[in-house]
């Protein structure tokens, strides 16, 4: 029987079950007990590459034989050559390094507000969606939309306005002369995997341009290949003008990047900084995933992974009427018929196996990227016997 562990120390420890986690090794997790769990969570879309993959592990201990931290206040090579790395993938000019998602989208309300000083008259006012994520810091969290946040520390952070998820006409009615930007996830992943209208996200791209704003894509959960392209908006043939990235792109360790076009790069020395950014430690795996996840070989599993767990859940669905799938590539929903998605989770968790339910009605599915075509089998079929109670 699993010993209860003492969280008599921890602040505010979040509700979790009793298991200790010891171990990692691909889709799987190890308990103190020895109890192994399919893990189908990832750090909440963290590791792309699995638990302890061997490309990570090789970078960490390579680099820390080297040189772990410099300080940002010196040049190191493997921060130089991420940089260009990265931005040649986004097809963007600028990157700053930090050590979160909700630091980057931080850094991105700074920068866009910076750039509405020079170029918009002093514009500030950034518009977000009904059901966005955005963090946890008091700026993100006024651009979160999330019950009773705005009143959780007030008061809430000014210059934030909200309007529905995919109405590009309420998009337009909120754009005015204080709007410096518009934030969006390409899909609202805390929200539980809610996919936009078809075309919304090439429609917003072009009702900013023509409205001179900015176009901020906040892809801290759907970036590095999780949806199928590297980065979601690319489905839609966008570039955005500013891009948040977080979770995957360290896949497992503290790494973000808020990266821009160079017309929007206005941050100035002193601006922006931070302790730990950039160091040579996290560039280093920063690079082994980057390098990893573009691979071709790479690139054709996790193609053929996610195609056969769309074919599941497909077929998940029909048999269950009034279910329904949404989301793509290694992120994905269920929405379910009944409010019993925390129960559900709870059983799978008993069973050996690890989901999300981020609303009463809805499971998350957040895989490695290496998952194998037999591990999503048996998801399906621990998850199918969770139905049943």
């Amino acid at each position: 029987m699993t010993t209860t562990p003492d969280t008599r120390h921890l602040l505010a420890p979040v509700d979790r079950p009793d298991a200790v986690m010891v171990r990692g090794e691909g889709s799987y997790l190890f308990d103190a007990d020895g109890r192994r769990y399919l893990d189908f969570v990832q750090g909440w879309a963290v590791n792309v590459l699995g638990h302890c993959p061997p490309e990570i592990v090789g970078a960490l201990n390579t680099q820390a034989r080297a040189l772990i931290n410099a300080s940002p206040a010196y040049h190191n090579g493997p921060h130089l050559e991420y940089a260009a790395k990265l931005c040649d993938a986004a097809g963007l000019d600028r990157v700053f390094f930090c050590n979160s998602g909700a630091e980057a989208n931080e850094g991105a309300i700074k920068l866009a507000r910076k750039w509405g000083q020079a170029e918009r008259a002093g514009a500030f006012e950034i518009i977000s969606f009904t059901g966005a994520f955005h963090g946890r810091t008091l700026a993100t969290m006024a651009a979160t939309d999330k019950p009773g946040w705005s009143e959780l520390f007030g008061p809430a952070s000014p210059g934030f306005r909200k309007v529905a998820f995919g109405d590009i006409a309420a998009v337009e009615s909120a754009i005015d002369a204080s709007t410096v930007a518009v934030m969006i996830e390409p899909v609202q992943g805390e929200s539980g995997v809610v996919d936009p209208p078809k075309g919304f996200l090439g429609e917003l791209r072009e009702l900013t341009k023509r409205k001179g704003v900015l176009l901020i894509c906040d892809e801290i959960q759907t970036g590095m290949a999780r949806t199928g392209p590297l980065f979601a908006h690319q489905a839609d043939g966008i570039t955005p003008d500013i891009m948040t990235l977080g979770k995957g792109i360290g896949g497992g360790v503290p790494l973000a990047a808020v990266l821009s076009s160079e017309e929007v790069a206005r941050f100035e020395p002193g601006d922006q900084g931070g302790t730990f950014n950039g160091n040579p430690l996290m560039m280093a795996v920063g690079l082994a995933v980057l390098e990893r996840v573009t691979a071709p070989d790479f690139v054709e599993h996790a193609k053929g992974v996610a195609q056969h767990l769309e074919q599941r859940l497909a077929a998940l669905c029909d048999e269950n009427p009034g279910m329904q799938r949404s989301g793509s590539g290694h992120l994905r929903a269920l929405v379910l018929t009944r409010e019993d998605a925390k129960e559900i989770a709870a059983r799978c968790y008993e069973a050996g196996l690890l989901i999300n339910a981020p609303r009463p009605d809805r499971l998350r599915f957040m895989p490695a990227l290496t998952t194998s075509i037999d591990e999503v089998d048996d998801m399906i079929a621990i998850l199918k016997s969770s139905f049943a109670g």
